[in-house]
């Protein structure tokens, strides 16, 4: 019984220990996660815990000798193609990318910018594919991001807290984006750009560029991401001041509906929901009427859009933060 009872002991030690190692070695073999991830501090050994962890970066990225993903560029020094580790390479591309656009880049602010809009760095061979680190399903924090931040100053460069935390203009641009994203509960604000310009730029205006039909957006972070969910989903319940649906009746029968751009002695000025706008003599008016039961935004417009860019849309919107606005 005794014999028995010790082989099976024996069999399950073994087992164990068969099932520890092979976890270990694809761990190494992998570059998978290497430290488990917690409360972490803006500090390189902050990062580096996002970095082989919540952030998942080791999935795209080898750090030198580090890891084994080859999906994206070394981020250490590895053979003649990186010659240098990202830390001190961050500081040369900075020099690059400030005499491209005329505007100072320090290494902080070259990295800010690589992992707040990855397609602004394209690294011949590689593909446009690393994921927004702020975005589902990663979702990195503000803080997170710096203690990543940090961590890769340290491969090979000069760490610059100072600039951390009173960044430069271009570094403060991107922090923005990225606090903007998470309080829009995850999104890509440079996406939601382009999605502004195709669905919304016509009707509504930010810093001076678009339509007159809708409110101006310059400053609609104000109202917050409900507010800015709600006008999308439901238009009609948070229709701003000024920009109620008026219906003029016209002796002849005719009906104008649009936002009234002016009511006096002489007529009413009425825009259209295509931006046109149409003056009625007061001779020819029979009666003007608000019509409270509809907004000119179309109520469908979440069923032309993704999920994602109805997201990234909002993380857009909640960058605006301008002073003068007529929201």
């Amino acid at each position: 019984m005794t014999s028995a009872l010790s082989k099976v002991l024996l069999f399950l030690l073994t087992c164990l220990a068969t099932y520890m190692w092979i976890g270990y070695t694809i761990t190494e073999l992998t570059g998978g996660e290497k430290i488990a991830t917690g409360k972490v501090e803006i500090t390189p050994e902050g990062g580096e815990t996002i970095f082989w962890g919540k952030g998942r970066c080791y999935t795209c990225h080898s750090l030198g000798g580090e890891g084994s993903a080859v999906r994206c560029p070394n981020l250490g020094q590895f053979g003649d193609r990186f010659e240098l580790p990202i830390g001190a390479r961050a500081v040369e591309r900075a020099k690059e990318r400030s005499e491209e656009t005329g505007r100072q880049y320090t290494g902080l602010d070259y990295l800010v910018e690589s992992l707040a809009k990855p397609d602004a760095y394209i690294v011949e061979g590689y593909k446009n594919e690393m994921a927004i680190v702020y975005a589902p399903p990663i979702s990195l924090s503000l803080d997170e991001i710096k203690a990543v931040l940090i961590y890769l100053q340290s491969q090979g460069g000069d760490m610059d807290m100072a600039a951390i935390e009173n960044p430069s203009e271009v570094t403060k641009e991107y922090f923005d984006r990225i606090l903007a994203a998470t309080a829009a509960g995850g999104g890509d604000p440079g996406n939601g750009e382009v999605v502004f310009e195709d669905y919304c730029v016509e009707c509504h205006r930010i810093a001076g560029n678009g339509g007159e039909v809708g409110p101006d957006l310059s400053n609609i972070s104000v109202k917050g991401q409900r507010f800015i969910s709600d006008s999308v989903t439901a238009p009609t319940g948070l229709i701003s001041e000024g920009f109620e649906t008026w219906d003029v009746i016209q002796h002849d029968g005719r009906r104008i509906s649009g936002i009234k751009k002016q009511d006096d002695s002489d007529g009413v000025a009425i825009m259209r929901e295509t931006g046109e706008l149409i003056s009625i003599a007061r001779s020819d008016i029979k009666e003007v009427v608000a019509d409270e039961s509809k907004s000119l935004m179309p109520d469908d417009l979440t069923e032309a859009l993704t999920i994602k860019d109805f997201q990234d849309v909002q993380a857009f919107l909640m960058m605006q933060k301008q002073e003068s606005s007529e929201e």
